[in-house]
Formats: C-alpha cells, structure tokens, sequence
C-alpha cells in the first residue's frame, strides 16, 4: 500500500483520495482477516483428522506464526510509511528471543 498524499487545493479531490485510500485499506483488512479465520479452520480441521501429532503440533505452530504476522503489519499498520523504527525494534526482539530459545535448547537437550 502506497502512502502518496494528495496536494491538491481542492477538497473535493482530496475527499475521494481519502475515500479511495481508505476503501484500500478496508480491502486489505478484510481479505487478511478471512486468511486468518481460514487458517484457524484448517488449525481445527488438522487435529480433528486425527493426523500424527509429530505434523500437527508443527504445522499449527506454523500458522500461529503466520497469523500473528498478519496481526503486527496488517491491523497494528507495521506495513505503512512511517513504521520503519518500531519494525525494526520488532524483528530485532524476534532475532533475539530466537537465539536465546536457540541457546537454551541446545544446552540443555545435547
């Protein structure tokens, strides 16, 4: 989604960039929030099959970790201009929360 702003002096064009921006941004939050009940179906659908729990725990975890990025760019608007430095601090705690999991795995299971 491109953040351009209008420059017009007209308030009439500035009304429909608005309307047209926001009509955008509805779109986007729409088609991810339907992706996200989506994924919790099949979620429910994996471990009512019966399915090995050596495939469902991984494969449930997998799409928490897809949802919960939808979440930050998507309703928490991480994708729009102006979030770069909380993006940043973002996948900055992620890197390190991953090592430190990383860390503490491997010490103590080899």
């Amino acid at each position: 989604m491109v953040n351009n702003q209008s420059n017009s002096s007209n308030p009439r064009l500035d009304y429909e960039y608005r309307r047209k921006k926001n009509a955008e941004g509805m779109r986007i939050q729409v088609a991810t929030f339907t992706l996200m009940i989506f994924f919790t179906v099949v979620s429910f659908v994996a471990v009512g099959a019966n399915f090995s729990k050596w495939f469902v725990i991984p494969f449930i975890l997998l799409l928490a970790v897809v949802q919960v990025g939808f979440q930050l760019y998507y309703f928490m608007h991480m994708s729009e201009k102006g979030h770069e430095a909380p993006s940043m601090f973002f996948w900055s705690a992620i890197t390190v929360a991953f090592v430190t999991v990383l860390a503490f795995m491997t010490i103590i299971w080899w």
